[in-house]
C-alpha cells in the first residue's frame, strides 16, 4: 500500500538545548596540561561551525584521552547537526555512546538519522538499528545530576520519536500490529496540538491509519477498518492542503468498503477532529452486506450495459448466480477497455488490477490474453497503469469469469478473462496548425 508521509519538522537544535543540563557535570573539569588547555581553548573559540568542528576533531586526535573528551564529543554532535553533516554526526554519536552509553541526545540524534535513512532507501538494517537504539533510549535511567523537571523535558522531546522509530521498523517488517502499538504509544505522549500541525505527530497519525488498514487488507477485521477510518479522518482533518486529496482517496476507499456508500463519512470526520483517540466505540454507520450493495446497484441501474466496470466486477464477485449470470449475459463477447495497474505481463498475456480492492491487495482481477504477441520492448513492466484514451489503453473481449469465494483472510472476488486483447497506443495531439503567412498584392 502506498504510504503518504508529511515532511517532518524535527527541531533537533532545540532538543540539543534541553539536553544541555546533562552535560553540566563535566563543565567544571579542569585541564591541567597547558598545551592541551591552549589547544582546547583555540578550538572552542572558533566562530565558524565547520572550522570549530575541524579544530575539535584535531584536538581529539592529539589528545584522545582528554578529560574533556565527552564534552568535546557533545559539542561535535551539535555542530554536525547544525552543519547538516549526517555521516559525521553519526560518527560523533557513536563515539559519544562508547563512553556514555546512556547519553539521551546521542541516542535520539542517531535514531532520527537512521530512521530517515531507512525510509529514504527502504533500508531494513537502518530501521532495525534505529529501533534498537530507540529501545535503549526508552530504558535510559534519569541521571542523578538531572532534576525531575529537566528529565521530564528531555523525555517529552525524545520518547515520542523513539516510539515512532520502533513503529517504522515494525511497519517495514509488515508487523502491523506491533506498529499499531508503537504508534499509539507515541501519539499518546504528544499534546493535542502536536497532532494538528505538520510534524511527526500528524504524520504518524496517518501512518497509524495505514497500519490499521494493512493488518489484513484482503479481509480486514471490522474493528481494524473502523480504526483505519477514524485515523484517516483525523489525518485528513489537519493535513496541509497539498496532502488532502491523497488522504481522502484512501479514506473514501476504506469507508466505502466498510459501509458500502459514502453517507455518514462527514460525521466521522467531525468526530475525529475533536480528539485524537475516540473516547469509546468508534461510531461508523453499519456496513452493508455485499448482497445489499448489489441490490442497490441493480435497483439504480435499469440498463446493466451502462454499469461501471467496478460495479460489474462487484456483482460477478459477490452476486447470486442469477444476478451474476444477468450481468455476464450483457458482458459476454463484448469489447471493453481495461484501465488498471499491470501486475504481470508476458508477450501474450497481461494481468491487471482494475478494482481498488485488487490494487490494494495486488491481486489481478482481469487477465487479458492478447490477439497478437507483443514485441519484447512493448511488454509493460509491473506497475505500469493503463488508462482510457488518449493515454495508452488496453482493450479485450469478455471471454469467461470465475467467482473466487472468500476465506478467513481474503474477501470474495472475481477473476475475469478477456480474449483478443490489444493495446491502443497513446494518442498524440496533432500539432497546432499555423496558417501560412498571407501574401498581399502590392498596391500602387
Amino acid at each position: 500500500m502506498k504510504k503518504f508521509v508529511f515532511a517532518s519538522v524535527l527541531a533537533l537544535a532545540s532538543i540539543s538545548l534541553v539536553c544541555a543540563p546533562m552535560l553540566r557535570a563535566q563543565e567544571s573539569i579542569t585541564i591541567k596540561d597547558p598545551a592541551e588547555y591552549n589547544a582546547y581553548t583555540m578550538a572552542t573559540t572558533q566562530s565558524d561551525p565547520k572550522a570549530k568542528a575541524a579544530a575539535l576533531e584535531s584536538f581529539l586526535k592529539t589528545y584522545p584521552q582528554s578529560v574533556v573528551k565527552q564534552t568535546v564529543l557533545n559539542d561535535l554532535v551539535d555542530l554536525y547537526q547544525q552543519i547538516g553533516d549526517q555521516a559525521s554526526e553519526l560518527s560523533s554519536d557513536d563515539r559519544l555512546l562508547q563512553i556514555d552509553p546512556n547519553n539521551l541526545k546521542a541516542l535520539l540524534y542517531s535514531v532520527v538519522i537512521k530512521k530517515q535513512q531507512a525510509q529514504q532507501h527502504n533500508d531494513q538494517q537502518a530501521a532495525d538499528d534505529a529501533a534498537a537504539l530507540a529501545r535503549k533510549g526508552l530504558a535510559v535511567p534519569k541521571p542523578a545530576a538531572t532534576s525531575d523537571a529537566e528529565w521530564k523535558t528531555l523525555t517529552a522531546a525524545s520518547y515520542p520519536l523513539f516510539h515512532s522509530a520502533a513503529a517504522a521498523d515494525a511497519f517495514m517488517k509488515k508487523d502491523f500490529k506491533g506498529a499499531i502499538d508503537e504508534y499509539r504509544a507515541e501519539l499518546m505522549l504528544y499534546p493535542p496540538e502536536a497532532t494538528k500541525t505538520p510534524g511527526p505527530g500528524l504524520s504518524d497519525t496517518l501512518q497509524l491509519a495505514v497500519a490499521y488498514a494493512s493488518v489484513n487488507p484482503k479481509k480486514p477485521d471490522a474493528a481494524d477498518l473502523k480504526n483505519a477510518i477514524w485515523f484517516y479522518s483525523r489525518a485528513w482533518d489537519y493535513a496541509p492542503a497539498a496532502y488532502k486529496a491523497q488522504i481522502e482517496k484512501q479514506l473514501d476507499y476504506w469507508y466505502n468498503r466498510y459501509h458500502g456508500s459514502m453517507d455518514g463519512l462527514d460525521a466521522v470526520k467531525t468526530q475525529a477532529q475533536a480528539t485524537e483517540f475516540p473516547a469509546g466505540e468508534i461510531e461508523v454507520a453499519a456496513a452493508k452486506t455485499p448482497q445489499e450493495k448489489i441490490a442497490d446497484i441493480i435497483k439504480n441501474t435499469p440498463d446493466l450495459k451502462v454499469l461501471a466496470l467496478s460495479d460489474k466486477e462487484t456483482i460477478l464477485a459477490y452476486g447470486s448466480k442469477d444476478d451474476a449470470d444477468k450481468v455476464w449475459a450483457v458482458l459476454k463477447d463484448q469489447q471493453t477497455p481495461v484501465p488498471g495497474v499491470v501486475l504481470e505481463a508476458t508477450a501474450s498475456q497481461i494481468k491487471v488490477a482494475v478494482s481498488d480492492d485488487a490494487k490494494q491487495s495486488k491481486t489481478p482481477d482481469f487477465i487479458v490474453n492478447l490477439k497478437e504477441p507483443l514485441k519484447d520492448a512493448e511488454v509493460p513492466q509491473p506497475g505500469f497503469e493503463y488508462k482510457l484514451q488518449p493515454a495508452a489503453e488496453l482493450d479485450g473481449t469478455y471471454d469467461s469469469y470465475t467467482q473466487i469465494p472468500g476465506t478467513d483472510t481474503s474477501a470474495a472476488s472475481a477473476q475475469i478473462v478477456l480474449r483478443d486483447g490489444f493495446v491502443q497506443p497513446e494518442k498524440k495531439k496533432a500539432p497546432a496548425h499555423k496558417p501560412a503567412a498571407a501574401h498581399h498584392a502590392a498596391t500602387h
